[in-house]
Parts: C-alpha cells; structure tokens; sequence
C-alpha cells in the first residue's frame, strides 16, 4: 500500500463563515469552500436566507435518494443554472418524463455491444496521443493539456467519426476551452430564488462561446441527418441515437433535441474524461511502482482487440482508484419533492440535497485509509463493502452517467498505451492543488515531465 506520500487534497476552511463570504468561496472553489467535518459527517445542515441544503455522507440515505426512490428527489435546478446556455435542455439537466424519453433514446447506444463497435475509434485516438507527445519526449509538458485533447479526440472519433483534427471538430474543441475558462460553476439563481420567467445573468465571453459550440454542433448534426437521409451515414454514436426511435412514444430527437445531447457528450464526456486522465498520470508519477506495474500490463497486454481491456486488471484498479480520490464531478444536488425525515430531522419541501461523491469517497468512517492512495483496496473486505455502499464517481441508480462504461474502456486503455509508450516523472513545479470548476481540476495546471520508453 502507497503510504509514504499522500495524494493532495485541498484545505478545508477551519470556522464559520457568513453567506456573502461563503458564496464567494464557493465560487472559487467548491471543495476547500466546505468544512472539514463534512469527512466525517452523516450529515451536515447549510442554511441560507432562501433555502436549506443537506449534504449526505449516510450510505442508507444515499441509496434512499439515488436507487429506491430517485423520481422524488429529481436534479435542482440551482447548479445547472449556469450551463443552461449551453446544454439547453438535454439529458444532464432534465427531469421527469422528458428526462425518462432521453434516456429511452440514448441508453442502448452505450451498452456492452456497441462499446465493442466503438473501441476502434478509441483505440486511435489513443495512438495518436502518443504520436503527439512524441514532440515532447524528454520535456515537461502540461499534462492536462494533452488530456483534454485526447479526450475530446476520443468524442469526435465515437460520436461523428471525425478526428480532433477535422475543421468544425478543433474549433468545437478550442471554444469549449473558452466556455470552461468563462464560465463560473454557479450563476446567481444558485443562491437566490428566481422565477422561470426572470432572465438570467451571463458573461459575454460565455454566452458568445456556448452560442458558438451550438452553433457548430448544429452544422454537424444536420450534415449527418442529410447522410442518413442518403443512406451513407457511418455507423457510430451519432447515427445510432438520431436514427433510435424512442419505443414508447416512437418519436425521435428533433435537431435542436439532439444539439442538446451532443453538447452534453462534449462537456460530459470530454471535461470529466479529461480530468481523471489526467489525475492518473500524476498518482503513476508520484507512484513509479504503480506506473511500471501499468506499463508492463499493458505492453504484455494491451491490444486492438478489444477483449484486452479485460485483462488490463491493474490498470482498471489504478483508473477506479483515482476516480475514487479525484471523481470529476465533486458534488451532485438533488431536490425533494415532498416532506422527508432524514436522522430524526425535517426536510421540508424543495430542499437541496447534496450528493458529494468527494467527501463519500474519503468518508473516515467509511474507507479504510480513506487518504491514500490504494489501489490494492478493491480486494479487500472494507473496499469491497465501499465500492458498492459509497462509491459513485458516476453517480448510481437510474440516474447513472449513460457513458460510464465506456469512461471505464477509454480510461484504462488511454492510460495503459500512454504508459506502454511513455515514463511519466514529476517536476519540479508545485504539488498540484485540486480545486473544482466544472470538473476537479488542478489549480495551476499538472505539469510532468515525457519520455519515451525503449520497448522490447
């Protein structure tokens, strides 16, 4: 077990701060905003002049909310204010019936089956990855750069068979850079109640930018419907959800409807692939024994044929324990609908309860070693009863992230070509510090140093 050095985790605020003082914390970073007792806590109550929120660490509460009964406690509203621009209203912000229709829709292009079909379109990406890095070997590179390129690769190359390369497809990839450095995580309807009616407040960079992403998600997506109008559409993502009627009501996405979802693959798929990614290759830089271990798995076993994920079992332990320590969405909020008792305390209608899979995760009653860096765990006892009560970097239950098996496939397999390839080190630039915009991020960039390994 990787004890000796500590993976970093941000500073929690020591005392009690006032609201106007919270909301700016929060704004800068959702993570050391909170105090440290949430690690501990079963629950834990916030109060604002508004509403009340309830964060759960309570395995039984957590399953309560997301598996038995998820149609009472739908998705507030309040955190996805700000991507509303942007995701309209696609499957990561719906609720109810048209929630249910999306999922209908776009679920069986995910399953087993159809990962098989899109492995080879990962698999290149993951090749030209480490073609790229090829101009960096022997320098320090920023490490979630290249991520975030591979990562959006990997979308364009499932979903519309186009590489990052292709014309509309690096300038989606360049204006999805500007929306994330644009966009605050929340917009002022996260504190203050608003009606539908009111309009909200943007920036002008975020506007102009989440306009610009619609703009040219529209452009590929009528390019494809005029292909499947012709009969010569490629097989992949895109032409199997907008050809998929929806078997109860028999309906299909309409243009703006499945704008809507692709947005939602890119920021999804794109920001939070990018991030573990890149929190991966840090841990196998702090961690050289685990990198090796990685490296000869993947050289003895790594192949295009996609039965060798399969075999990739140190790898999968490795990506599963960094989505454990840095899952890319820290927190999830739910709404209830109607008046609970949760540990003898009244839950009054329309309160926030917040789902954070970054305190459940290193929950101290919970986890064994909850800090650490373990990928040894998930064989244990302790991680086992973990894993299935107190982990959920993809959320759980019908609301599950639709892509979480093939988060795990590109995961594991980028991973393990770019560790074939490659010796990833530390620099010597600061310990990265995580903080949470979108996605769990590094503050100042992960910056590790590229060479190439001289394989047998």
């Amino acid at each position: 077990m990787s004890e000796q050095i500590q993976p970093p985790k941000p500073k929690s605020r020591s005392s009690k701060v006032r609201l106007r003082q919270y909301v700016k914390l929060f704004r800068a970073d959702i993570l050391s905003a909170q105090p440290a007792r949430l690690y501990r806590a079963w629950m834990a109550e916030f109060r604002t002049p508004f509403f009340r929120s309830y964060l759960i660490n309570q395995p039984e509460l957590v399953k309560t909310v997301l598996k038995e009964r998820p149609d009472d406690f739908p998705k507030s509203g309040r955190i996805s204010e700000g991507l509303r621009p942007l995701l309209g209203n696609g499957v990561f912000v719906s609720n109810g019936e048209t929630w249910k229709r999306q999922r209908r829709i776009i679920d069986p292009a995910f399953e087993g089956g159809r990962l098989r079909e899109t492995y080879p379109a990962m698999w290149d990406a993951a090749e030209a990855v480490v073609q790229r890095l090829e101009a960096f070997d022997g320098q320090k590179v920023e490490i979630e750069e290249h991520t975030s390129h591979t990562a959006a690769d990997v979308i364009c190359r499932t979903l519309f068979s186009i590489p990052i390369e292709h014309e509309i497809a690096t300038e989606v990839f360049q204006e999805f850079r500007a929306y994330q450095r644009s966009q605050p995580l929340l917009n002022i309807a996260a504190f203050i109640p608003m009606p539908r009616w009111m309009p909200r407040y943007f920036r002008r960079e975020t506007r102009r930018a989440a306009a610009k992403i619609r703009g040219l998600i529209t452009e590929l997506t009528t390019q494809r419907m005029a292909q499947i109008e012709a009969g010569t559409a490629p097989d992949d993502l895109a032409t199997n959800i907008m050809t998929r009627a929806d078997p109860v009501t028999d309906e299909r996405f309409t243009t703006e409807e499945m704008v809507d979802q692709v947005a939602i693959f890119f920021l999804a798929g794109h920001e939070t692939s990018a991030s573990a990614l890149a929190w991966a290759l840090y841990l196998m830089a702090l961690y050289p024994e685990w990198q090796e271990k990685v490296a000869n798995e993947a050289i003895d076993g790594l192949s295009a044929e996609f039965s060798s994920i399969s075999k990739l079992r140190v790898s999968r332990d490795v990506f599963r324990e960094t989505l454990r320590l840095y899952p890319p969405v820290p927190m999830m909020v739910r709404q209830n609908t109607c008046p609970e008792e949760f540990r003898e305390r009244d839950i009054k209608k329309g309160s926030q309860i917040v789902l954070s899979p970054w305190h459940l995760h290193r929950h101290e009653r919970l986890w064994d070693n909850p800090d650490c860096f373990d990928p040894t765990r998930y064989a244990t006892e302790n991680g086992k009863t973990c894993m299935r009560d107190a982990y959920i970097p993809f959320s759980a239950g019908s609301r599950v992230c639709t892509g979480a098996g093939f988060a795990m496939v590109e995961g594991v397999l980028i991973l393990s070509m770019i560790l074939k390839h490659y010796r990833v080190s530390l620099t010597d630039r600061p310990t990265p510090e995580p903080v949470a915009h979108l996605t769990v991020r590094s503050k100042d960039g992960i910056y590790l140093k590229v060479e190439r390994r001289k394989l047998p």
